[in-house]
């Protein structure tokens, strides 16, 4: 199957691909570097919209431990752990949206507390593929908020790993992404 990706309706959406989330990150996801190889042939596939999240927290944020929350501090902004992948493709993104940057407010959606669904709708677009990490939490708050949003998602299988707290949080994910409208597909089957 292949998924023809047109530029003036569709959209690619990386989810967090930072240091922080990668192996020797601050939280890191099993794997996590292995999302880099499909974003990167996502992102190279046409001359589109392509926009990256990233949690860009304060240095007391309430996820964190020891403010109370049940995450390690991870992806202060401007910090290393911060930054993209190195092996990221950056230079194709064109949009970067910043999430959870209050203290007081956690979001795991690229759509939560930012102007993403607006900037979105404005520039025509109707079909969204999102990436990234990790599935079981920011890459599904995303997908879900883009179907709640409007937009059709598909996701890119290949190109998402899950942080898997409990054992089947991965599955339950892609269970609850499935149920509400979001089709899978691999960014080999992407073409221009």
């Amino acid at each position: 199957m292949s998924f023809h990706i047109d530029p003036q309706a569709d959209a690619l959406i990386v989810v967090d691909v930072q240091r922080d989330f990668c192996p020797g990150g601050a939280l890191p996801v099993p794997n996590g570097d292995a999302v880099v190889p499909g974003a990167n042939r996502a992102l190279a596939v046409v001359p589109w919209l392509t926009v990256a999240t990233r949690d860009w927290h304060p240095p007391a944020h309430c996820s964190f431990i020891p403010q109370g929350g049940i995450w390690p501090v991870h992806c202060v902004a401007g910090t290393p752990g911060a930054a993209f992948h190195p092996d990221l493709d950056v230079g194709r993104i064109r949009w970067i949206v910043d999430k959870a940057t209050t203290r007081e407010m956690e979001a795991y959606s690229g759509f939560q507390g930012t102007e993403l669904a607006a900037r979105l709708t404005a520039a025509g677009i109707r079909r969204l593929f999102v990436c990234g990490l990790a599935t079981d939490y920011c890459v599904k708050a995303t997908a879900l908020d883009g179907r709640r949003a409007g937009f059709e998602v598909v996701l890119l299988t290949d190109a998402i790993r899950a942080v898997e707290v409990k054992p089947g949080d991965s599955e339950g994910a892609l269970a609850e992404m499935r149920a509400a409208g979001v089709s899978p597909a691999r960014s080999d089957e992407l073409r221009a």
